[in-house]
């Protein structure tokens, strides 16, 4: 299992991975692990923003089907769609190409709320 020390980490097993005011958002290889065999992640076509700690689609696997928490709020830039034909690489890359959505950020305080790799680790027990 993997925690890049470039993310951070929410209690509900999302990373965000930020380069200046855009956050990349996935599922932790913790989740995805948890989770089982990913096969399909529901994102609204007409998702334009998200906000912190709130659902913004679900993915279901073999095992379940879980919400998919916003770690911020800000304003969607970009969806990955070629997780509809492919959900499986989130099983496979869930910090690289398996990444959900690409997000504005417009609360640089709510980073505050975050965990480093270290503090997430500690908080899963790895």
């Amino acid at each position: 299992m993997t925690f890049p020390d470039d993310l951070k980490y929410t209690t509900d097993h999302e990373w965000l991975k930020i380069e200046g005011t855009t956050g990349t958002i996935g599922i932790t290889d913790h989740a995805q692990g948890e989770l089982g065999d990913v096969v399909y992640i529901d994102i609204a076509d007409d998702l334009e923003t998200v906000t912190q700690n709130e659902s913004f689609g679900t993915i279901e696997a073999v095992k379940t089907v879980a919400d998919i928490l916003a770690p911020v709020s800000g304003n969607v830039i970009r969806v990955n769609r070629d997780l509809n034909d492919n959900p499986n690489v989130v099983n496979s890359d869930p910090y690289g190409a398996g990444w959900i959505i690409k997000i504005e950020m417009t609360d640089p305080n709510e980073l505050n709320t975050l965990m480093d790799a270290k503090l997430y680790k500690e908080m899963i027990g790895a």
